[in-house]
């Protein structure tokens, strides 16, 4: 539907859509002229401080960041030493049990995710959390194959949980 321009005393049709505050929720309606001298002077970060600017930035960049500060901490201190001994002689990684050594269990549970075995205990939460909304017996779209469904990946979920020692 096409409504008059919100400009006060235009009378032209309103077809072009320019946001009235930060939230993007409310519209205004103007004219093409209107509308390109309303979004000329608008400034989505006005009345906004420099941290709070950042903050906006990093959100819309990298996602929310996680509301757990702990787990934040235990990642963040993971992924540094997982970068020090890369880059001081490798101890741990020479640990590591080869692809080929990997029980065959874990292995099967890393396919059925449809994770590479290099996946991390995050990325494999992350997917059983998807699959699992997928699958769950009482969410399912399809009914007939979701309890088998949901039971295997509960069950390669339970393997690489043990083979992550958590």
């Amino acid at each position: 539907m096409i409504t008059k321009c919100d400009h006060p005393g235009c009378t032209k049709a309103g077809t072009c859509r320019a946001p009235k505050n930060r939230d993007l929720r409310e519209y205004w309606h103007f004219c093409q002229e209107h509308a390109a001298e309303y979004n000329k002077n608008w400034n989505y970060y006005a009345d906004m401080t420099p941290e709070e600017i950042e903050a906006d930035w990093e959100r819309q960049t990298f996602g929310a960041p996680l509301k757990d500060k702990d787990t934040a901490n235990a990642d963040q201190a993971d992924y540094i030493k997982f970068l020090n001994d890369f880059l001081t002689g490798r101890s741990q990684f020479d640990k590591q049990p080869a692809p080929s050594k990997l029980p065959t269990n874990v292995n099967g549970a890393f396919k059925i995710f449809g994770l590479p075995i290099t996946a991390t205990w995050r990325e494999v939460g992350a997917k059983y959390r998807s699959l699992a909304k997928k699958y769950h017996p009482d969410t399912a779209t399809d009914k007939s194959s979701a309890t088998s469904e949901f039971t295997k990946i509960t069950t390669a979920y339970n393997t690489l949980k043990k083979y992550f020692n958590k």
